[in-house]
């Protein structure tokens, strides 16, 4: 499919496709200091217009992940980072991302993934990942277990946020729409592998927190965490109405992330961390229910 023959569906297609380059950078997909493909090679593989295409890399250059010149095309320049003294410290560094550690934690018998964070699409876009790979049959667990904590909707979020307006909400009500749309979606995907009989075993559970995260987490089947500050970041937001606002804003993808893991030995640093941090994520967790 061509993308200038296509017409976008507006903001969702924006998002979805700005959503979509950012993780692949981040995953090392496309390289740090190798070009992107081409716009016309984008559209038509992302199936829309070039403008789409252009705005969303008028937005990635404004928040630093790729730098573009005339006649050049766009280069990256920001991946996300990850930091492991575990055994994948010995992978190659381009191997060593978020989509990394997921697989392979898709690969256990039974898998357990808890969650926190700032909004849900980083997550809803892994775990389409990880459906995509049980119906190729690549991998075939025999239960899945997803945890997430996310903000309450009724919290004033210092981000993101109007840079010269801290009362302009609009941002924030963006922010949920953005939430609820990939919250719904990991859902369904999690549930139709159930319904099509592709995992004997699924549970899903999203609960809201009264705690701004400053970090996000993520603890994959009780051995392994992910952890890793929000940077702040000033940027350029368009809006479903075309509007442009300088906000104050966080980027999961591009935070640096600290990996560890447990040890034989239960007093090293990994084994630690893992235990002091799913015993927090278990406290929050049971709070909530009461």
């Amino acid at each position: 499919m061509s993308g200038e023959g296509v017409v976008d569906s507006g903001g969702r297609e924006f998002e979805r496709v700005s959503d979509e380059l950012r993780a692949r950078m981040a995953d090392g997909v496309y390289p740090l200091g190798t070009l992107m493909p081409p716009q016309r090679v984008l559209a038509r593989e992302l199936g829309v217009s070039r403008d789409t295409v252009q705005r969303v890399l008028k937005v990635l250059r404004n928040e630093g992940w790729i730098e573009s010149r005339q006649g050049s095309g766009s280069r990256v320049i920001k991946m996300q980072r990850i930091h492991s003294s575990g055994t994948k410290a010995a992978r190659p560094a381009q191997a060593v991302t978020l989509r990394s550690f997921i697989n392979d934690a898709f690969e256990a018998p039974l898998v357990t993934l808890d969650v926190y964070t700032l909004t849900s699409e980083s997550l809803d876009a892994h775990i389409r990942m990880q459906a995509e790979r049980i119906r190729d049959r690549e991998i075939s667990p025999d239960r899945i277990a997803v945890r997430m904590l996310l903000p309450s909707e009724e919290l004033r979020l210092p981000y993101p946020r109007t840079k010269d307006d801290p009362a302009d909400l609009r941002l924030q009500n963006r922010l949920h729409e953005i939430t609820k749309r990939h919250s719904a979606s990991l859902r369904e995907a999690l549930r139709d592998l159930r319904t099509d009989d592709l995992v004997p075993a699924v549970d899903i559970g999203i609960r809201h927190v009264p705690l701004v995260p400053t970090f996000k987490l993520y603890l994959l089947n009780g051995n392994e965490a992910l952890h890793g500050p929000y940077e702040v970041i000033e940027r350029t937001i368009e809006l479903d109405d075309g509007a442009e606002v300088v906000a104050l804003d966080v980027l999961g993808l591009g935070a640096t992330l600290t990996h560890y893991e447990r040890e034989d030995d239960p007093n090293s640093p990994g084994t630690v961390f893992v235990g002091s941090m799913q015993s927090w994520f278990d406290s929050i967790w049971d709070m909530l229910a009461q």
